[in-house]
């Protein structure tokens, strides 16, 4: 008996992007979508090209780089949101557009202020402009967990009608327990009867977003939308890495279904999503957080010492989690060593940010002992996302003696000029940044500051991460990296700006309404 094949909609670059702090550069998104494409996605939901300038740059770029995987743009049911979505998508090799319409009573009446008529009139144009683009298109009912069945019903088969193929019930607000979604998608399965594929949206303000996913599969629904790490508005959507591996390990209940991700490439997705973003998942996160596979309890170990399979359903080997691996490369290795070991962790880099990622990785040979995966893996990722560099840190020094004002000097160079400038501030850090702001001639508000050890030991890499907003401009994230916590922290500040500068003119929406909510 053949298995159906459950279709996996990402949707990190998209509703993962709405969670607070999580905004991304072109570059960083480009090397999201070539991880997503290498874990097997089945579509990728790169973004709402019609939110901003930047957006449709981002979305463009990945939709010119993804080959295997199909590349989705969000649009509202407007007719220029949905231009905008079939322009940026233009030269995917598999393309999709994803409109969707408020459906619920309490979303018509005080959102839309239409009557349930307009909303299908309007649902009805978006999709058939929609196949204007492309021939494949998403329908998403906006709330369809608190909307009618049977304007559910009514608005299906008008959207059908017009051309969509897969029609989305999103919980919205995650307000359904699974018995009621698991009720929703067979009432909706059984009766668009295939004419249709019926997708599910799930989000987590009740924790059930992952639950309510395996119950609508369980009940007809053949796609499921999700993101790595759980990311999202308020408490995230529900989570891939736990649905699938639900999936695979369940495969006695779930006797029926597969998917077509590659679970090796789950514990690499995870960990590149957390460095990008700089949200880590919790320690006790199902499947991908620090302690998944970790066991304090004596009992537990003994257990584990003797069978792994007394206390793991899961090895951490499925999920491409090699604990314990140190990376046998030191400072007097080559190139071609270096490359074959990124390759084995999944990284394939073109010649430039090969070449830049050998020399921080010799840098870092002569600092630290012993490198492990981690240490290699948040290097390279650093590399690869950088935004273009208007400004390069050269030097900095610091002076903060007991009772003094701490002061800092900093060198950066901006194009072939190296400028040197000091400042004093209220602490150390907060001196780094105004002399930075100095420097460039912009002030940032510094709005979160975070450092994080990537692994053991006394020379362990920090790996700091700063939210910072230019101008007032919505908050950018910027990435450091370095033995030392000081430098760490002066790089990051200035890849923020620089990040900020590459999308400088972009930032702000070309349209008033820009609810990105699904």
């Amino acid at each position: 008996m053949s298995k159906d094949t459950i279709k996996i909609f990402d949707t990190t670059l998209r509703d993962g992007e709405q969670s607070p702090g999580a905004s991304m550069n072109t570059e960083e998104k480009i090397q999201i979508a070539a991880q997503l494409e290498r874990l097997g996605v089945d579509i990728i939901e790169a973004g709402f090209a019609a939110a901003s300038p930047g957006d449709f740059d981002a979305i463009e770029k990945i939709a010119q780089r993804v080959k295997n995987s199909t590349v989705c743009s969000l649009a509202r049911a407007m007719d220029s949101d949905v231009k905008a979505a079939g322009e940026s998508i233009a030269k995917a090799r598999l393309k999709r557009i994803h409109t969707f319409i408020a459906t619920s009573p309490i979303h018509m009446e005080y959102k839309l202020k239409m009557n349930p008529d307009e909303v299908i009139k309007r649902a009805v144009r978006a999709v058939e402009y929609a196949r204007t683009f492309v021939e494949d298109v998403e329908f998403s009912c906006e709330d369809a967990g608190r909307s009618d069945i049977g304007f559910l019903k009514e608005i299906s088969d008008a959207v059908i009608e017009a051309g969509a193929s897969t029609i989305n019930l999103p919980d919205t607000v995650g307000f359904r327990l699974p018995f009621e979604i698991g009720a929703m998608v067979k009432e909706m399965s059984d009766y668009t009867k295939g004419r249709a594929i019926i997708s599910v949206h799930n989000h987590n303000d009740l924790g059930l977003g992952v639950a309510n996913s395996l119950e609508a599969i369980i009940h007809g629904a053949r796609q499921v939308e999700c993101t790595i790490n759980g990311l999202g508005e308020r408490a995230g959507n529900a989570a891939l890495e736990e649905i699938v591996m639900a999936l695979k390990t369940r495969s006695d209940v779930f006797t029926n279904f597969k998917t077509n991700i590659n679970t090796k490439e789950i514990y690499p997705s995870s960990r590149l999503i957390a460095t990008i973003t700089g949200i880590e998942p919790q320690p006790n996160k199902a499947i991908v957080g620090k302690n998944a596979f970790s066991h304090e309890s004596g009992i537990h170990q003994d257990g584990v010492l003797k069978n792994k399979e007394t206390y793991e359903i899961i090895t951490p080997e499925s999920i491409g989690l090699i604990k314990d691996d140190t990376l046998v490369l030191g400072k007097h290795s080559g190139r071609a060593a270096f490359k074959d070991k990124l390759a084995k962790l999944g990284f394939t880099l073109n010649n430039d940010a090969l070449n830049s990622s050998f020399e921080r990785f010799k840098i870092l040979a002569d600092r630290k002992k012993e490198i492990y995966d981690d240490d290699l893996r948040a290097l390279v990722t650093n590399e690869m996302t950088k935004a273009t560099q208007v400004y390069e840190l050269i030097s900095l020094q610091l002076m903060d003696c007991s009772g003094g004002v701490p002061s800092a000097a900093v060198k950066i160079k901006k194009e072939n000029d190296e400028i040197i400038e000091a400042g004093i501030g209220e602490g150390t850090i907060d001196a780094v940044f105004k002399t930075i702001d100095r420097i460039s001639g912009y002030n940032g508000k510094l709005e979160d500051y975070k450092v994080k050890s990537v692994s053991e030991g006394k020379d362990a890499l920090a790996n700091v991460t700063v939210k910072v907003s230019f101008n007032d401009e919505p908050a950018i994230i910027g990435h450091g990296l370095n033995i030392d916590t000081m430098l760490a922290s002066a790089r990051a500040y200035i890849g923020a700006l620089n990040s900020y500068l590459s999308m400088e003119g972009k930032l702000k929406s070309r349209y008033s309404d820009t609810s990105k909510t699904v």
